[in-house]
């Protein structure tokens, strides 16, 4: 006993933490201690030494804890209703004489005590189980015993006392329980686990969907714990070596591993009871119902979970993984507990019509004892079997017309007109094609053949299986593959440092630290790695037939210098290091020869970034994916395809474009005249292919050749600014001498730098003379310049004074040029001779344009006027030195001639039509192909610009379709409808650039209408949830708050509560304007909540507030917003006779309507936009500015007009 005590008493005092260990109690530091606690009730009288022994407890520690959210009835999340709970004072059983008041619940599973209401966590559990007793003793008091404990509480009053005390007992169940009573009789994992911050070792169990924390083993066999971990809120992070975290929104426990496995057991045990805790049941139960879904299919183990939904099958997690590895081409894998939104009820009865049992009996019909699957089967057979099972077809049966192409078809066409879908599984997976020709010219295909006999069945497997990969027997996998086993003659071996194996790719600097030195070697295909050069067995290793990618980091990536990954098909990242380069050049070397076939050794001559296999297909044959080995060097990706002899070469630079579908995991690279689609076979190596590939294709310098650029080797961002500048500046006053905002400037800049490809000017998004500022920045800042290291002997050609030697040397330094200098010099100087062409309208004549784009091109300081000679003789006599075809530019500025006078005709600067403006609408959704450009009269309504965009797209309009306008604003996530009648022209112009114009249906107005027409007065009241989005201080208040209002006729009135006789504030109507949607970083508690926005009428004082009001129901937010609608709009909210109203419409000039051609107004008044003209005030052009007047500019116009491409 004295030894316990002296745990019990520190040396010195420490301060109290909030904590999950009850203070009461303490933790033994010996975890592996066996000997079961049994306290007396006399323990609580004791020493008051003792007091201190309770505040020094072992705590976690405070720096690891999240506040919770606001308490509900029951802040914990679970399912188990509160039989009673409230404040009682709990005595520790070291006998101190002062009792810790603790908030306590009782539900029928455990009787749990907090040091709050508000905590989630509890700091003891005790299960009702395993209660024996419960005793009134002395006042106010009572013990709860269980087999090996006593628990003493102290209630407020008798009363309360006796309501503990019956409810307590009316839970102690009759029946006699064994003293190693455990609640988690079913584990996934449990173990000691080390707690940040605390002395001792928590013994920890992961059960079902939950984790149980214990002070150690003898507790956790009586049941009595320290809390629960409710895992669907959880979510497992590993954050170094042996740590990792669990994180709720409550707290975050920070754990640590006695070893790198037993963590990575730990990790994924919890995330398996994180998806058990998100399961749902109910489709695993009703695919479960037909018997022979009730094992896997391939290897038969008990309660499979997953399917693919395309090859009808149903099978465990353990294949599940192998399917994965087909690809979705293949084998459509679906959880059955997760994937609820994907199981129609037409697919359940699929799986339920076909079963596992009949879909063998196609699928496995010849399947060799030797070769089946069982329970223990590894997963090198599981992938073996599965791959020749599913992708080459080895062990189906055969269909009698298999090879007959044309039988096959009709079998199909006249088989899916019957519900028999096993039959139509067999054709299909025997070469029937899907998407054949019926012959019939209204029903052309088999799924339509399915649709009008109304068999859904066959209707549901013929559209999973639109796309699918057919088996192919002629074809091995790579796994079978002869040329994929190493040549014998390839030996290599050496010291290399290599850190754990992994299963995601490397984000991180790897450390020294983290490396160990191996004696590896490789030789007869096997790559091995040991712990010494003394040792025979080794640590581990891979075959060459399992890499499927080698990659080379980069200098200093890691803590070793030169280090290199290899990818193996099992989903492993291996990263080995070394700090001499000729050492790991010599082991790429050799590894990359070892796997690598014969038929592609030419890529083994190229110094590779990234060498490996992968799938491909192509626009030609999409049906079906092929084998390919790719190769990375710099930003060229060389291709040794399975058909062709020779390797190919794409220029990643010069892609049009390069995207990736992360739901298919493929990503797609198109260059002109070929698309290819490189498939992500194996997970891991796809996404360091797709990071390196899109690395590649970005700008890998500073030079011009470095950068990304076009087919005819112009940079994108060069083409795009020109392209941009030439729609729409050709008429804009002064430009390339206006400067543009700065940080736009900036921002556009780096825009272009990150992946110019991705980077579309649009009218309205970005101005001119931000853009012409871009193009000039970029010419000045880029390394080497326009002229590369010629730049002094061009400029020396200006000491020629006559001008046809002038000319001819400038024809011989143009020649000597490197290729993308070329290209970009002739782009740039036929723009140029462009805008100097209509000099009478942009006042940027020839001597003015050699001025700005003198000292930019030449990167000099403006003082010698030799640039600026240059560059006016260079446009001057554009046609001469650069050999251009006088014709084709003839019509290039025809071409934009015609646009001009267009635009003129379009937008007349004086009459009753000068006040219209172009505005961009969008059809129901934003996107470019929905992108519509209309002019807007002063007088035109909402309703008359629906009618006009679903006139140019000839939507009929019915009886019943609500069509609106819509104001979206993306930033603040939110949107409202115009009114019919209100005014568009105001509310273009008050539109930020986060906002624009959307034409959609309003699928809530009819709900609107039948509310509004059951109400004899418009008015409403009601409880919502308010929230001010700045208080009066200027700050947040961070929470909504239940508030009543009341909306009547003329003001919106907010009181505290419903009793309230005075209201806290009030607002006019006629001054609010409401919006539907909230920005989801705000965490609103529902979805359905209406942004207000209320600026006040006066003019000498500008008021603007904004807040939230956040409804329980969708139907209520309706209500609240017609409410709001009828009263502004005077009880009118949709015309009485809508369609007649569109006919009206029609009576609008017909000038209204542009086709592909629209304006954009010049923004600010003529003095303003003559301040914004920098640097002319010395200049002769600011005299002619004076003069000018240019009220419009051009807008987007048809992609073939005023192309900036050069003449040859």
């Amino acid at each position: 006993m004295a030894s316990k005590m002296s745990l019990m008493v520190p040396k010195a005092p420490k301060p109290r933490y909030s904590s999950l260990c009850s203070d009461d109690e303490l933790l033994d530091d010996d975890t592996s201690c066996d000997e079961s606690e049994s306290l007396q009730r006399s323990s609580w009288i004791g020493d008051l030494a003792s007091i201190s022994g309770s505040m020094t407890s072992i705590y976690l520690p405070i720096t690891s804890h999240d506040n919770a959210p606001p308490p509900r009835e029951d802040p914990a999340p679970t399912s188990v209703p509160v039989i009673k709970m409230g404040w009682l004072y709990k005595n520790p059983p070291q006998g101190s004489l002062i009792y810790q008041h603790r908030w306590v619940k009782l539900d029928a599973e455990y009787l749990r005590y907090f040091d709050t209401e508000k905590d989630v966590y509890s700091k003891r559990i005790i299960p009702t189980l395993s209660i024996t007793g419960v005793v009134n003793v002395g006042e106010q008091k009572f013990e709860v015993v269980t087999h090996n404990r006593t628990f003493l509480f102290r209630a407020e009053n008798d009363s309360e006392r006796s309501e503990w005390v019956t409810v307590l007992k009316s839970c102690v169940r009759t029946t006699s329980l064994d003293v190693t009573f455990n609640p988690c009789v079913s584990y996934e994992m449990r173990g000691y686990l080390e707690l940040r911050g605390l002395r001792s070792k928590l013994y920890t169990v992961v059960c079902a969907d939950k984790v149980f924390l214990y002070k150690n083993i003898e507790e956790y066999r009586m049941g009595i714990g320290i809390t629960s971990i409710d895992m669907n809120v959880g979510n497992v992070k590993e954050v170094d070596r042996r740590a990792f975290d669990l994180t709720t929104p409550y707290r975050i426990f920070n754990f640590v591993a006695d070893t790198d496995q037993l963590k990575d057991q730990w990790v994924e045990a919890m995330r398996n009871s994180i998806a058990e805790a998100l399961s749902n049941y109910e489709v695993a139960e009703r695919i479960w119902a037909e018997p022979s879904n009730q094992m896997c299919a391939d290897c038969s183990a008990a309660k499979p979970e997953w399917a693919a939904i395309n090859l009808a099958v149903v099978f465990c997690k353990r294949c599940a993984g192998e399917h994965r590895g087909l690809g979705p081409s293949v084998s459509k894998v679906r959880s059955l507990k997760m994937d609820k939104k994907v199981w129609t009820e037409d697919l359940i009865q699929l799986f339920l019509a076909v079963g596992n049992e009949r879909a063998n009996q196609f699928w496995a019909a010849n399947v060799p004892p030797s070769e089946a699957l069982t329970l223990n089967s590894s997963s090198e057979e599981r992938r073996r079997f599965i791959t020749a099972k599913y992708r080459e077809g080895k062990y189906r049966r055969y269909h009698p017309l298999f090879g007959n192409q044309r039988e096959l078809n009709n079998a199909l066409c006249i088989n899916v007109q019957s519900s028999d879908v096993c039959e139509t599984l067999a054709l299909v997976f025997c070469g029937a094609d899907v998407s054949c020709d019926t012959g019939d010219p209204e029903l052309t295909s088999p799924i339509a053949l399915a649709q009008h006999h109304g068999q859904n069945l066959q209707l549901e497997f013929l559209t999973q299986n639109r796309n699918t990969e057919l088996p192919r027997s002629e074809v091995k996998v790579a796994i079978d593959r002869v040329h994929y086993m190493a040549p014998p003659s390839v030996t290599h071996n050496g010291f290399l440092f290599k850190t754990a194996s992994m299963a995601r790719p490397i984000t991180e600097k790897k450390g020294k630290e983290e490396f160990s030195r191996r004696w590896c070697v490789l030789n007869d295909g096997n790559f091995s790695y040991y712990e010494s050069d003394k040792n025979a067995t080794p640590n581990g290793g891979l075959k060459m037939k399992e890499i499927v990618c080698l990659a080379v980091s980069p200098p200093e990536t890691h803590g070793y210098d030169h280090t290199f990954e290899l990818y193996s098909d099992a989903e492993r990242l291996y990263l080995f290091g070394t700090d001499n380069p000729e050492t790991m050049r010599e082991w790429v070397k050799s590894i990359a020869k070892s796997f690598i076939p014969a038929a592609a050794e030419d890529l083994l001559l190229k110094d590779f970034e990234r060498i490996g296999r992968l799938r491909y297909k192509d626009r030609l044959n999409r049906e079906m994916s092929r084998l390919g080995w790719f190769c990375l060097v710099g930003s060229s990706l060389h291709i040794r395809l399975e058909e062709h002899t020779a390797d190919e070469t794409i220029d990643l630079q010069k892609l049009l474009e390069l995207s990736i579908q992360p739901e298919n995991e493929v990503l797609v690279l198109v260059e002109r005249g070929r698309t290819l689609y490189i498939e992500g076979e194996r997970k891991l190596d796809f996404q360091g292919w797709a990071a390196a590939i899109q690395r590649a294709a970005g700008s890998s310098g500073d030079t011009l050749s470095q950068q990304q650029l076009t087919e005819a080797d112009i940079p994108v961002i060069v083409e795009r600014c020109i392209h941009f500048t030439t729609q729409y500046g050709l008429t804009s006053e002064g430009i390339y001498r206006k400067s543009g905002v700065n940080s736009k400037i900036a921002a556009l800049l780096e825009e272009f730098r990150r992946d110019a490809r991705c980077v579309w000017l649009k009218e309205g998004e970005h101005q001119v003379d931000d853009v012409s500022n871009v193009l000039k920045r970029f010419f000045r800042d880029i390394e080497e310049g326009l002229f590369g290291q010629q730049a002094h002997s061009w400029l020396s050609a200006t000491v020629f004074s006559d001008e046809s030697s002038r000319i001819c040397q400038y024809r011989l330094l143009f020649s000597n040029l490197p290729r993308v200098n070329q290209a970009t010099l002739r782009a740039l100087v036929n723009h140029l001779y462009c805008v100097q062409r209509f000099a009478d309208l942009n006042q940027m004549n020839l001597h003015n344009l050699a001025i700005v784009f003198g000292p930019t091109l030449f990167q000099a300081d403006g003082k010698d006027n030799s640039a600026g000679r240059v560059i006016e003789d260079l446009i001057q006599h554009y046609v001469t030195i650069f050999d251009v075809n006088e014709q084709q530019l003839k019509k290039q500025l025809d071409e934009i001639t015609y646009i001009i006078k267009l635009r003129d005709n379009l937008a007349p600067k004086t009459g009753t039509g000068s006040g219209d403006f172009i505005c961009t609408v969008y059809l129901e959704e934003k996107k470019e192909t929905a992108e519509q450009h209309v002019k807007i009269p002063a007088t035109m309504t909402a309703a008359e610009l629906t009618f006009e965009i679903l006139d140019r797209r000839k939507i009929s309009v019915k009886e019943k379709d609500y069509w609106c306008c819509f104001e979206v604003n993306e930033k603040e996530e939110m949107e409202r409808p115009l009114h019919y009648q209100e005014k568009v022209l105001p509310i273009f112009h008050s539109l930020g650039t986060d906002s624009h114009l959307l034409v959609k249906k309003h699928f809530s107005m009819e709900a609107m209408l039948v509310y509004l027409a059951s109400k004899v007065e418009v008015s409403k009241h009601g409880m919502m949830k308010f929230r001010e989005e700045r208080s009066l201080l200027g700050l947040s208040t961070g929470s909504f708050n239940d508030r009543y209002f009341i909306l009547n006729s003329t003001s919106l009135r907010l009181y505290k509560e419903v009793r309230s006789n005075r209201p806290e504030r009030e607002w006019p109507v006629k001054c609010l304007k409401v919006y539907q949607g909230i920005k989801k970083k705000l965490r609103p508690p529902t979805c359905w909540v209406l942004t207000v926005i209320y600026e006040s009428e006066k003019q000498e004082k500008q008021e603007r507030q904004q807040w939230y009001l956040c409804c329980d129901t969708q139907n209520e937010m309706r209500e609240w917003f017609a409410t709001f609608m009828s009263i502004q709009c005077g009880g009118r909210v949709w015309p009485a006779e809508w369609l007649k109203s569109r006919v009206a419409s029609h009576s609008a000039p017909q000038d209204a309507r542009l086709g592909n051609v629209s304006l954009i107004p010049l923004r600010g008044s003529e003095n303003e936009m003559r301040k914004s003209v920098a640097a002319f005030t010395a200049d002769p052009l600011a005299v002619s500015l004076i003069n000018q007047s240019q009220p419009g500019s051009a807008n987007h116009t048809a992609n073939h007009t005023a192309l900036c491409s050069q003449t040859q």
